[in-house]
């Protein structure tokens, strides 16, 4: 059965959602930086530290990650910076 979404690896990317990680202070000019971007689909891609394997026991009753999924981790500042860009509805 078919999921009710699924993710678009054809969409491009529209805009960063809040500031860069070097603008907060989250990084020295490193290349791995976490980041959150709105796609041209209007879906949002975040990029984030992999810590699928550290949370996979301990996740709240009813959290699941799928085989193809993984759960990363954010500056808290950088979802702070991003919500005036993120709509209401």
């Amino acid at each position: 059965m078919p999921r009710p979404w699924e993710a678009d690896p054809a969409a491009g990317f529209r805009r960063r959602l809040g500031k860069s990680a070097l603008e907060l202070g989250d990084t020295n000019a490193d290349p791995t930086c976490p980041d959150i971007w709105e796609l041209d689909n209007g879906d949002v891609a975040v990029i984030g530290r992999d810590l699928t394997e550290q949370y996979s026991g301990r996740l709240p009753e009813g959290v699941s990650v799928g085989y193809n999924e993984r759960l990363v981790v954010i500056p808290r500042n950088m979802v702070i910076a991003a919500k005036p860009d993120i709509p209401d509805a």
